[in-house]
């Protein structure tokens, strides 16, 4: 989960510098162009999040100090717990991306609406993140909010 936020981040962030000393070097530094700058650059940032919230399916690729390492990210709903196998259905409430069969292994980390938890107490019908590391899975799930 880190490294994928930490990508989006860098992303955005270099994003925003980028367009910020832009700005400055074209224009000479006004104030009022520094501020659309500005203002540019965090509707980038906002955009970013935008489709991190968006996000169904990713493969990543983050830099690490040994080299590279490819990090999965599969959102959706569970549609069905099996030992260490989970199937998520990905994509919106009302519109199915596709379905997944993933092997969770049994170290991975299993947050239920952020609370320490197992693959077995997931329920069919909760939303669920899974992002998958090198050397790390993690497996967030929430319930729908009850009205």
């Amino acid at each position: 989960m880190k490294l994928v936020l930490v990508a989006v981040a860098c992303v955005a962030i270099g994003a925003a510098g980028s367009a910020i000393a832009t700005a400055g070097a074209a224009s000479g530094g006004s104030a009022s162009t520094t501020t659309s700058a500005a203002k540019a650059a965090r509707a980038r940032g906002a955009g970013a999040r935008a489709l991190e919230r968006r996000a169904v399916q990713a493969n990543v690729v983050v830099a690490t100090k040994s080299g590279f390492a490819n990090v999965t990210v599969d959102r959706g709903f569970v549609q069905l717990v099996s030992g260490q196998q989970l199937t998520v259905r990905e994509g919106t409430k009302n519109h199915t991306y596709k379905t997944v069969t993933l092997t969770i292994p049994s170290g991975a980390k299993v947050r239920d609406n952020r609370q320490a938890s197992s693959l077995s107490a997931l329920t069919v019908g909760q939303r669920v993140m899974v992002v998958q590391a090198p050397k790390r899975t993690w497996v967030l799930a929430r319930s729908a909010p009850t009205p």
